[in-house]
């Protein structure tokens, strides 16, 4: 139990850049004396002084902001960031190296006895706000995005944000294309994932990724033209990187007319 709770204090300094001295941490830090109640707590529970450790528990509550049921399980280096209004309910298991941060909620989806918490494996990351519900499963290092609201199993190093929660991690060659060309246009292409509920964002991902077809199937055309004999101009495209962008009093003596187009027609 002592080990566990030295592990509790070290990992602030790991995880908390505000973090100075000892002294500091353990006087001033909400999350870890909610660690370090549970811990009392969940001892006393597993000697069957249960109303024992629910009282306690309460007492917790209203000195810290953070509820903690005495029967959750919880692993070593546990870290609370900020610490108010965390929930985690009383099957909830939790293993080594987790953060979580403010407003989290390990909560249930029935009210049928048994297991109807969360599982967390190691090294895992909840955002702010975030609510993990039901008996699910979350793999080892997964990260879970700030009010996120996750229903279902999340494999191992994923990412997951929205609400319901979706995994944003793709790997596949299309979206590696997508997120270059992206970057070249000056857009962020980290968030711009298709799952997105955004409409403007919808709209640019389906523009990109319609562009990354285009020229495909254009480079495909000219190929095949190419195999039949005939000539094609080996012209080339500019760079999207080396476009110069016209704004602001620049734009106002960009001329309207376009080439074929008479001053009637424009």
């Amino acid at each position: 139990m002592f080990k566990r709770i030295r592990g509790d204090i070290r990992c602030v300094f790991d995880r908390d850049p505000a973090a100075r001295n000892i002294f500091e941490v353990l006087t001033t830090y909400p999350g870890l004396h909610a660690i370090l109640w549970h811990r009392l707590n969940h001892r006393l529970w597993s000697w069957k002084l249960k109303w024992l450790a629910r009282w306690l528990s309460t007492f917790s509550r209203w000195l810290t902001g953070v509820e903690i049921h005495p029967a959750a399980k919880i692993g070593e280096r546990f870290f609370i960031d900020h610490g108010m209004g965390v929930v985690i309910g009383e099957t909830a298991t939790i293993g080594d190296d987790c953060t979580l941060y403010h407003g989290v909620t390990l909560g249930g989806t029935s009210w049928n006895p048994g297991k109807r918490h969360p599982q967390l494996e190691n090294n895992i990351v909840i955002g702010a706000g975030a609510k993990v519900l039901g008996p699910i499963n979350l793999g080892e290092n997964c990260r879970i995005g700030s009010n996120a609201v996750v229903l279902k199993d999340v494999p191992a190093n994923a990412t997951v944000v929205g609400v319901p929660g979706r995994i944003v991690s793709e790997t596949s060659e299309t979206h590696k294309k997508i997120e270059a060309m992206a970057k070249k246009m000056g857009f962020d292409a980290y968030g711009m994932q298709k799952d997105t509920a955004d409409p403007v964002v919808t709209a640019i991902n389906a523009m990109l990724e319609h562009m990354q077809q285009s020229d495909k199937k254009l480079e495909g055309i000219c190929e095949a033209v190419k195999g039949l004999g005939a000539e094609v101009a080996d012209s080339k495209v500019s760079d999207l990187g080396s476009c110069e962008i016209v704004t602001g009093a620049e734009n106002s003596g960009v001329s309207n007319s376009s080439p074929g187009l008479s001053e009637k027609d424009s």
